[in-house]
């Protein structure tokens, strides 16, 4: 009989001790969410904006924007801004600062937006396992009413394209054509057969170029229509950093991925490589682009800008991300992408002013 109590004692201490380990990792996840919060500015709104962790909401319209993330609408916004100044046409007047705010509204909150729920949509299984909050999976928001509100999304930002193309007097519609073709990279991204994101390097560079091509193509287009191929490519190319910024992203899925057979970059290479990898495609295409405006047109200002422009990012990179890319991904990027994009910035400003010096701007 004594031994017996003294087991029934070490299973209860066991499990008391088990129940305590559960408690205090909740709690530590709750405290990295808090920081994380903090540090972006978020403080009490990271469900709203759709960031991973969060707590629950109800309100069936704060669902409906959750579940477009709006905080995956600003690296969009951002890039219809540098294409404008890339086109070296926009102009501070209150028609040009117009056309940019219909123009972002399309790339962000409308393609964007279509983007994050065809996502959802197509991850709805994966998702349980990673992020169990989220509308669909939690079941607030039926598989349906998802359907119909990305359907809704596409419609309404391919006809603000179509009337984009109108107020700019394109004779072509090119940002229509540019709007469909995003469409259909966004489809292919999330869902089967092709489901791009089943891979994790064509996944990620899809979702590289999304974020940094296809906004800067959008204005530059609607204010120059000037974009020449060699300023195309080197907006594909800096996408490569776009494809480091997509691998921070995986490395907080990969339990999700791993069980649903997704081969994403730290799934495949594990999160070691996975991280080297990341940081050599932020790091290395920067510095090439710094190396193409310098050399290449001769803008060796903006150039040098670029360049200085890497360097917290590195700072950044050694301090949070490759010390554990989990539990710092949220404070990393927001260390290190706000001169990410200023960089880009940078690039658009010296395309802009070479193409001034070029005289490649329509009348």
């Amino acid at each position: 009989w004594p031994r017996a109590a003294a087991r029934a004692l070490r299973r209860v201490a066991a499990r008391a001790e088990a129940e305590q380990q559960e408690a205090t990792g909740q709690q530590g996840e709750e405290a990295n969410l808090n920081e994380q919060e903090f540090a972006l500015g978020l403080k009490g709104n990271s469900q709203l904006l759709g960031m991973k962790g969060a707590g629950e909401e109800t309100n069936k319209w704060k669902l409906r924007l959750q579940l477009m993330k709006p905080v995956t609408w600003v690296p969009l916004v951002w890039g219809v801004a540098c294409g404008a100044a890339a086109s070296g046409a926009y102009h501070w007047t209150p028609e040009d600062v117009a056309k940019a705010a219909v123009c972002m509204t399309m790339s962000g909150p409308l393609m964007t937006g279509y983007t994050q729920v065809i996502n959802d949509y197509c991850d709805r299984e994966i998702d349980a396992i990673n992020e169990p909050y989220r509308p669909i999976p939690s079941g607030k928001i039926t598989e349906t009413e998802a359907v119909v509100q990305l359907s809704v999304l596409l419609v309404a930002a391919l006809i603000v394209a179509y009337l984009l193309d109108q107020w700019a007097g394109h004779e072509q519609p090119v940002l229509l054509m540019e709007a469909t073709f995003g469409a259909f990279i966004s489809y292919i991204y999330s869902a089967p057969p092709l489901k791009l994101k089943a891979n994790g390097w064509t996944g990620c560079y899809a979702l590289g170029a999304s974020y940094i091509a296809l906004p800067w193509w959008a204005g530059q287009l609607l204010f120059g229509n000037n974009l020449t191929l060699d300023v195309a490519t080197l907006t594909v190319l800096y996408s490569i950093a776009g494809l480091g910024i997509a691998i921070v992203n995986d490395f907080k899925s990969i339990e999700g991925d791993r069980e649903m057979g997704l081969q994403s970059l730290p799934v495949a290479f594990g999160v070691e490589n996975a991280k080297k990898i990341c940081v050599a495609s932020i790091d290395i295409t920067q510095l090439s682009v710094a190396a193409y405006l310098a050399f290449g047109l001769g803008e060796k200002g903006w150039g040098l800008a670029v360049a200085l422009l890497t360097l917290p990012q590195i700072w950044a990179q050694v301090k949070y991300f490759l010390p554990d890319p989990v539990a710092n991904d949220v404070k990393y990027q927001a260390s290190a992408q706000p001169f990410l994009v200023l960089g880009i910035l940078a690039t658009g400003l010296a395309v802009g002013h070479h193409n001034q010096v070029i005289g490649n701007i329509p009348m």
